[in-house]
């Protein structure tokens, strides 16, 4: 892959760094808000918790870095023998995640911490995956450090997230099928077009932009990939 001349400014923003998010929190009515509608249709959720059951070994040791209502991490937890863990900033979701666990009778170890600098030894997860939350690290060069260096040797991560330059007709079109998968009422489906427009797409990454930040973060082995309205980004130690 070509080297590209770079800079990353990694202190643009030292009070989001301190606190590890961009934007608003999600906590409280808005940690909540977002585990209501997401809620209501789970599908890509549990395919992507079957992508990351099949890149696991028997037994292997998954991190869902930023699970929210932790959706994916309960759903690889009932696929088999995996310890799952989950890793987030928010307060509410952890406690909600670990209430959604407990209602479904697995056992996930969902912690608060940040993507940037992580409790975790170096070579600890076999597989360690992210949805939707890349675009919201205050220190997203520091993410993909820290992913690299919790992977087991051999192990796999992947980054899933919007993808800055979809098409306005194309992400209209999957908001409107979202809006209606999830049967929202008109002030949520409101609430959830603006958010796509004014907050998530402009927070999002273009492609280059993810390959600038893995070569900032040294990583020598990486590959990104447009998938419908978003990017896939996978990573290999």
């Amino acid at each position: 892959m070509a080297q590209l001349r770079v800079r990353v400014a990694e202190n643009d923003r030292p009070a989001e760094q301190k606190k590890g998010y961009r934007g608003l929190g999600m906590e409280g009515w808005v940690a909540r808000w977002y585990t209501k509608n997401t809620g209501r249709d789970l599908t890509d959720y549990h395919r992507d918790a079957r992508r990351i059951a099949e890149r696991s070994p028997a037994g292997g040791r998954v991190l869902d870095l930023a699970p929210g209502p932790g959706y994916v991490a309960i759903e690889v937890a009932r696929l088999g023998d995996y310890q799952v863990v989950g890793l987030d900033i928010s307060e509410t979701f952890v406690q909600i995640a670990g209430e959604r666990a407990r209602a479904a009778g697995v056992q996930v170890d969902f912690q608060r911490g940040d993507a940037a600098h992580m409790p975790f030894a170096d070579g600890s997860f076999d597989v360690v995956f992210c949805r939707a939350a890349f675009k919201n690290f205050s220190d997203p060069v520091g993410a993909l450090r820290e992913i690299y260096r919790v992977l087991k040797p051999g192990g796999t991560g992947l980054i899933v997230d919007l993808h800055k330059d979809v098409p306005r007709k194309t992400l209209d079109r999957y908001v409107t099928r979202y809006v209606q998968s999830t049967r929202q009422g008109w002030l949520d489906a409101l609430m959830t077009r603006l958010t796509f427009r004014f907050v998530l797409i402009p927070r999002a990454y273009r492609m280059i932009d993810f390959d600038r930040m893995a070569q900032v973060a040294g990583l020598p082995q990486y590959e990104i990939r447009e998938e419908g309205i978003g990017l896939d980004v996978w990573i290999t130690k």
